[in-house]
């Protein structure tokens, strides 16, 4: 039997669904790199045009904004401060407990287990609210007695 003849007796719909998951799993991702890669080069672009027509005109050129590269670059200031250390803590915590509590009344069996890991980011995220929290406190405490 030969492919063609067994492609027609397989219901071709069955084999588009992974096709398709495939395809587009994979060409998201480029997309969003492709247009975010485009984006970063327009402003590049803009800003040197802009730089070289301050130039020509003989006008001094400013400066570079604060962090005009590391925006751009993605490699800007991205520290966890404990407010977002809260955020993200709860968000996680509150998706494992609910994953746990919806697989558990679908299944009944163990697999509800597996809403723990989502949980215990977010306790270990709540953990590192509650040490930076007493971190950022302590010094205003020692100050006010100074």
């Amino acid at each position: 039997m030969n492919m063609l003849a067994m492609l027609t007796t397989v219901d071709l719909s069955i084999l588009l669904i992974p096709l398709l998951a495939i395809v587009l799993g994979c060409g998201i991702p480029l997309l969003w790199i492709y247009t975010d890669y485009r984006k970063r080069k327009d402003i590049f672009e803009m800003h040197h045009r802009e730089r070289m027509a301050a130039i020509e005109k003989g006008i001094s050129v400013p400066p570079l904004p604060d962090g005009f590269l590391d925006d751009l670059t993605g490699s800007g200031n991205k520290t966890c401060t404990p407010a977002s250390a809260l955020l993200k803590g709860l968000v996680w915590l509150f998706l494992g407990i609910s994953l746990s509590i919806v697989i558990f009344v679908i299944r009944h069996d163990a697999r509800a287990c597996l809403g723990l890991i989502p949980a215990s980011i977010g306790v270990a995220y709540l953990l590192f609210y509650l040490m930076e929290g007493r971190k950022s406190a302590a010094p205003s405490v020692n100050e006010k007695a100074g």
